[in-house]
């Protein structure tokens, strides 16, 4: 009987060690450190293009912590729907409450993450629980939108060319000004010094 329960006691102890090792390394994936000491600030966005909630952090383009929490908030002055972030920045970072904040992009089409641009040195830096506005990101709606809208400008001018509208259309698509203008070149060939001659005033 004693050594049963002295089985269960190994095996209960074996796998509570497990646990926390799993614990330990399943944090460590996610980037924090418990060893770490730091604090939080909030950033409002009025579109939070789709960060995660446990996304990077990074100041002048160094990694300081990371985003912990989003939530939707409604703006008191407005009443505007408003994404609110909440952000662990390590104890050693000073940012300040001037520094432009916004959401890029690792390449193209890679992960989100916050990106700190450092504000004015000397000012007044943020401390814990503090809020900061958020400069909201272009939608990829809105950029595909303006291209599509460049290329229709894009097709329209293409088309009047090719019609012989305008000058640049006369010039390519009108063949009498192709002619003239390959008669007066080759006129010039022919008697260069007819461009050093001034034309006489009426």
């Amino acid at each position: 009987m004693d050594s049963t329960k002295t089985f269960e006691l190994k095996v209960g102890l074996f796998i509570m060690i497990g646990v926390t090792i799993l614990f330990f390394i399943v944090f460590s994936i996610g980037g924090m450190n418990f060893s770490k000491t730091g604090y939080k600030i909030r950033v409002l966005f009025s579109f939070a293009n789709g960060i995660g909630g446990t996304a990077p952090v990074r100041l002048a383009g160094v990694g300081v912590g990371q985003v912990q929490g989003i939530r939707i908030v409604r703006d008191e002055k407005t009443a505007a729907t408003k994404a609110e972030l909440t952000v662990w920045i390590n104890d050693n970072t000073k940012i300040e409450d001037d520094s432009v904040v916004t959401i890029n992009t690792l390449g193209l089409l890679g992960e989100k993450y916050l990106e700190i641009f450092p504000g004015t040195p000397g000012t007044p830096t943020l401390q814990n629980n503090d809020m900061i506005v958020g400069k909201d990101p272009v939608p990829m709606e809105k950029f595909t939108d303006n291209l599509a809208k460049l290329t229709d400008s894009v097709t329209v001018i293409v088309d009047k060319i090719k019609s012989g509208e305008g000058t640049l259309g006369k010039l390519l698509m009108d063949s009498a000004v192709y002619d003239n203008l390959e008669a007066f070149t080759a006129d010039i060939k022919k008697h260069p010094w007819k461009l050093l001659v001034k034309p006489s005033g009426d």
